[in-house]
């Protein structure tokens, strides 16, 4: 089965199609058998609104992709993918060399470069990357391989107090850090 499905076919159904009938505007409406066969006036295929676009295996692209939906990459791409809306599927057979920018990022195959998932960064125990990882919530399957740099979570606001307090040495928490880094499982490496 594919991923990358285009259409359901409950939607390419014509629903409600008008047969047009090759008789005479003037004909009389004595029943008749029409010798030229019903046609159907074929309607635009709806595609799916749940369906993701596809670069499928085999594909290469180098440039840029940008967009606003769903994104499933099995192939090979190498420059920059800008998602803004969208999500981003690195598929078992994709390789990215680029930038990644999207609300969240799934990696199953290999990525070099920086990946930014506003909202999630996923790492399947098939994924590789090689880079900067930048998001608020970060998942990491065991076997999967991680170089580089990552930040994760979100940056606290601090008020005015707390930042003249840091400033000035002190802790408004008296002295006990508030950072905690946790991580359940993977692989990281420098």
């Amino acid at each position: 089965m594919s991923r990358c499905q285009m259409w359901k076919k409950e939607d390419g159904k014509p629903q409600g199609v008008p047969e047009i009938s090759t008789a005479p505007t003037g004909a009389t409406a004595t029943p008749s058998i029409v010798s030229s066969p019903v046609r159907e006036t074929p309607t635009a295929v709806s595609v799916s609104s749940k369906a993701a676009a596809c670069i499928s295996q085999g594909i290469k692209i180098k440039g840029e992709v940008t967009g606003s939906e769903d994104l499933f990459v099995d192939g090979q791409v190498d420059g920059k993918l800008s998602l803004t809306n969208g999500s981003l599927t690195i598929g078992p057979n994709g390789v990215v060399k680029a930038d990644v920018t999207a609300r969240e990022v799934i990696v199953r195959g290999k990525v070099e470069g920086k990946v930014s998932g506003r909202d999630k960064v996923q790492l399947w125990s098939t994924g590789q990357v090689t880079g900067e990882v930048q998001t608020d919530r970060l998942a990491i399957e065991d076997g999967a391989m991680l170089r580089g740099k990552v930040e994760a979570g979100k940056q606290p606001s601090k008020p005015a107090e707390t930042q003249a307090a840091a400033a000035a040495g002190g802790s408004p928490s008296g002295g006990k850090s508030s950072s905690t880094i946790s991580m359940n499982s993977g692989t990281a490496a420098d």
